[in-house]
């Protein structure tokens, strides 16, 4: 199904559109349509369309021929459910952007209180990459062991930890070790929430906006918190409402998906991840990701000490970082329209060209305001690309295995948040954070080439 398609919501598909356990193998040649989905026990929590009259399938995954469709009252529980679950998986993305949003601020603060350079706090990335790396790896294998309800709760668990130990401002290498544990459970969660998602057949494209959207108001709002705290002696204490909101994120997930399992042989995990990897749309999707996301990350990480340093902004200029997420919040919402006219691919190689011109403006001309606006108007442009990216991986990719490649490309995708970052500060270190601009519209430009590589249309898997 295209993930392009506009659906028209009415009061009568309402009472036919219901979300349910179906028991079905993973592969549509052994049954069922190839209907997108995610993992329940038994089966499969799938999205599913069922017409009035249909049989609901039994626990057992084999139709009973003499049931028919769920009463109103039934179907209206399963579509408040259908929406609880939607939401839940909305507010993941909003702790994930309030982790994003977080470093930029905070990051002059950590160097000066351990008393370290540029290259020397760059580890808190490279580490978080090595968790991104790590949950990208074991995601396949864990859902299919575990479970997808299971999965979020332990990645969202994973999140609690690491802000637990962040909390206190231990030594250097307990924080950057708790980093690497926070990325373990973000990328696990953003794998499970895009997967999720993009399996839905009711208005996915509109829905991986508003998903990410609200990735977008968490970095929004969390620097203006970060940037308080940055002034005070006990700067620390802002991951203490980092884990205030992954305790609360932790049980919304356990109340909407339940901690439902799937229970999976190790044949066929070792199945999905040999065909996964035999899919060029999954590495070529998988190193865009790495790069859009590095880009977005480093340029909300980096962008503060960039303007301190370089243009002489005072301690008010944490707020930038706000309003290059605030922009990318908006260009998630807003330019859902402009999408829809111009197409996927189209409108990628719009709004990169035009950042990349933007991101020239910052570089070249010597103005503090000029460039604080033009990084915002950089986070309008930028914000509808990675949704974008994902609807066209649904469209493209083979809907038995969107799930599980979905969760490589974001999870995999995720380490440029981290490895980037990393080598932004490496540079830095050397050349001076002057070479921040270069290198985020060499990345860009990059993005572009990418982009080229990705196949239209899906090609036929056997």
């Amino acid at each position: 199904m295209s993930s392009t398609e506009v659906y028209t919501e009415t009061r009568a598909s309402e009472s036919n559109v219901s979300l349910a356990v179906r028991g079905r193998p993973a592969h549509p040649s052994q049954g069922g349509d190839g209907a997108r989905k995610s993992f329940d026990k038994g089966g499969d929590v799938e999205l599913a369309q069922l017409g009035v009259g249909e049989g609901v399938p039994s626990s057992s995954g084999e139709p009973s021929a003499g049931k028919t469709s769920p009463a109103p009252d039934r179907t209206r529980q399963e579509a408040a459910h259908a929406r609880a679950q939607f939401a839940a998986c909305c507010f993941t993305l909003f702790l994930a952007g309030w982790n994003d949003g977080t470093t930029g601020p905070l990051l002059f603060r950590i160097q000066e209180h351990y008393h370290v350079g540029y290259a020397v706090v760059s580890l808190i990335f490279i580490f978080n990459c090595l968790g991104f790396v790590s949950a990208a790896a074991a995601n396949v294998h864990l859902t299919d062991k575990l479970g997808f309800g299971t999965v979020m709760v332990l990645g969202s668990a994973a999140q609690c930890v690491g802000y637990a130990l962040d909390a206190p401002a231990p030594p250097f290498p307990v924080l950057v070790l708790a980093f690497a544990v926070n990325g373990f459970g973000i990328a696990l969660q953003d794998a499970g929430a895009n997967g999720f998602v993009a399996s839905m057949k009711d208005n996915a494209q509109s829905k991986m906006g508003v998903l990410h959207a609200a990735y977008g108001a968490g970095a929004l709002c969390a620097p203006l918190a970060a940037t308080r705290f940055s002034t005070m002696p006990h700067w620390s204490y802002h991951f203490l409402i980092a884990l205030g909101l992954a305790v609360l994120n932790t049980v919304s997930l356990v109340l909407a998906f339940r901690l439902k399992t799937q229970e999976a042989t190790a044949d066929q995990a070792h199945g999905k991840y040999r065909q996964i990897f035999r899919l060029r749309e999954v590495h070529l999707l998988a190193f865009f990701v790495l790069a859009y996301v590095g880009v977005e990350v480093t340029l909300g990480g980096w962008i503060v000490t960039y303007f301190r340093h370089d243009r002489g902004g005072g301690d008010a200029i944490g707020y930038v970082s706000s309003g290059f997420f605030g922009g990318l919040m908006l260009g998630r919402v807003c330019l859902l329209w402009v999408n829809q006219k111009l197409g996927e691919r189209r409108a990628i190689y719009v709004y990169t060209v035009l950042a990349i011109a933007l991101e020239l403006v910052v570089w070249r001309v010597p103005s503090l305001i000029g460039g604080s606006v033009a990084v915002s108007l950089v986070g309008v442009l930028l914000g509808p690309v990675y949704p974008l990216v994902m609807n066209h991986a649904a469209r493209v990719l083979p809907h038995w295995l969107l799930t599980g490649s979905i969760g490589w490309i974001a999870g995999f995708g995720q380490a440029g948040s981290a490895f980037l970052p990393f080598l932004t500060g490496v540079v830095a270190s050397r050349a001076g954070i002057w070479a921040l601009q270069p290198l985020i519209v060499a990345m860009m430009a990059l993005m572009l080439v990418l982009w080229f590589l990705v196949p239209g249309a899906p090609r036929r898997v056997d």
